[in-house]
């Protein structure tokens, strides 16, 4: 008879022998877990043209598909941190499995554009809760020597599911109706929330914290204005919006600034404790990680409609022209997790930022006329930079926090991706669409313009990539490594 570890406490769970298989299941259940709900999250990129067709929606209506996502992870992530220090492992998995499988039904049955943003946002509760609870209990579980492995196999969810999300729903909308993007991985989340019910055990002892219920509505609105602000600006650079573009912005930029001094004064009763921003190496790896975040979601929104509305690809062609990209990028992630165990952080963030810069440069020469072997090489270019990004980023500042920061670690790090990845979709499109508009009032046909616009926004994320290659100078290896 096995003895219960449903109740284990974490206390020398990462070294004691009798835990290893244990800790192997809990890790590997999670991983292929956060990978099926982390993929969602760009699924619907490449199948946007297919649904306005089909629900009779405009694209503004249809990217609300996206918005919502994004919007929805932002406001949730930061009540992760206590989340994860009150509840059981099992439970907070159960929690985000439910509600992301939950959330798939009901896409998969929506009648129409409402019920199937209502699902969006039921899914992504789900997800933003998955991403903090595997860094955590990777953080409890991993000794400080093996980190960087086991952070190479979670770079493979945060940086490859989302890069082959166009891929799959491509391959799906050219042989099967857009609900099977649904249908498919609603047995996948069952089957995982099952696994989790019979066989995950709790590897971390809950404690007693604080719920601040000041905290809670202010980070919705603080970033929930954010995230919505930045992703209208694409939709409303007309001025023909209900609202003025600057307003959300501005208020969730002003009760972003209350929660941000409210989380200060509560020190160790915050929601989200912003104290981890006082470790250096934490602080440099996270503003790294959110420029290397912006630049992959703005990739992956901007390339399939290159590929689709100026080269004049089938969603089929334009998914599997970005899968060599996806696919180079979960292959290195272990090797490079090898590899910062030995070197360090520096020598493999520096080329990689290089690396992102180049391949974001070489987007901004795209024309009407780009053969599609550039376009292959600028993917493949961009993907292998940020492989040799994810992986030590995530390393170095979880790393480099104390234990008992760690689940805040992960919330300020899932925050961070989100508002990124959201300012990145947001930046890009707006400078898009204003300069399609601008090419459009002055003659020029819609392919000719497009082109232009997509060369605009691209230029702008080279632009911002320079940064990443200055900040990539000072990320270090965490305290607790041998120094690089």
């Amino acid at each position: 008879m096995q003895p219960d570890l449903s109740s284990a406490p974490s206390t020398g769970a990462a070294s004691a022998p009798e835990h290893a298989a244990r800790n192997r299941l809990v890790i590997t259940l999670l991983l292929v877990s956060a990978f099926t709900v982390i993929l969602n999250e760009t699924i619907m990129s490449v199948a946007l043209p297919r649904l306005m067709v089909d629900l009779d929606v405009t694209a503004n209506a249809a990217q609300w598909l996206t918005t919502a996502f994004l919007l929805t992870m932002a406001v949730v992530i930061p009540i992760t941190g206590f989340l994860l220090q009150r509840f059981h492992t099992r439970f907070v998995f159960t929690l985000a499995m439910s509600l992301f499988s939950a959330g798939t039904l009901v896409c998969a049955v929506a009648p129409g554009l409402g019920l199937l943003i209502l699902g969006r946002v039921v899914q992504a509760m789900g997800t933003a809760i998955m991403m903090p609870l595997l860094m955590t209990t990777v953080m409890n579980l991993v000794p400080p020597e093996s980190r960087g492995r086991t952070m190479g196999n979670i770079s493979i969810v945060i940086s490859v599911a989302p890069a082959i999300g166009p891929t799959i729903s491509g391959i799906i909308l050219h042989y099967l109706h857009w609900r099977w993007m649904f249908i498919l991985v609603l047995p996948i989340g069952l089957g995982a929330l099952a696994l989790g019910w019979a066989r995950l055990v709790n590897v971390t002892e809950p404690k007693k914290a604080p719920l601040d219920a000041i905290s809670v509505p202010l980070s919705a609105l603080g970033f929930g204005g954010l995230v919505y602000g930045l992703s209208t600006i694409g939709e409303s650079h007309g001025g023909g919006g209900p609202v003025p573009v600057w307003l959300p912005l501005l208020v969730g930029g002003a009760v972003l600034v209350v929660f941000i001094l409210r989380q200060l004064k509560l020190r160790d009763r915050a929601l989200l404790n912003l104290h981890t921003f006082a470790v250096k190496v934490f602080t440099v790896s996270v503003i790294m990680m959110g420029f290397a975040m912006m630049a992959l979601f703005g990739m992956i929104i901007l390339l399939p409609i290159y590929m689709q509305n100026v080269l004049g690809m089938e969603p089929l062609t334009a998914g599997l022209l970005l899968l060599p990209g996806g696919l180079i990028m979960g292959l290195l992630a272990p090797g490079v997790g090898r590899a910062f165990d030995r070197v360090g952080a520096r020598k493999l963030v520096i080329p990689g930022a290089t690396l992102v810069s180049a391949g974001l440069w070489i987007m901004a020469s795209f024309g009407v006329d780009t053969a599609m072997v550039w376009v292959l090489a600028a993917h493949v270019v961009l993907s292998v930079g940020l492989a040799l990004l994810f992986t030590p980023l995530f390393t170095s500042s979880l790393g480099s926090l104390p234990q008992d920061l760690y689940s805040h670690g992960s919330a300020v790090i899932g925050t961070v991706q989100q508002v990124a990845g959201a300012a990145g979709i947001a930046l890009f499109v707006s400078i898009m669409s204003v300069r399609i508009g601008t090419e459009m009032a002055a003659g020029a046909e819609t392919v000719a313009a497009t082109a232009a616009g997509l060369r605009a926004g691209f230029v702008t994320g080279a632009a911002i990539s320079l940064l990443m290659i200055v900040a990539a100078f000072f990320v270090r290896r965490p305290p607790d490594q041998m120094p690089d």
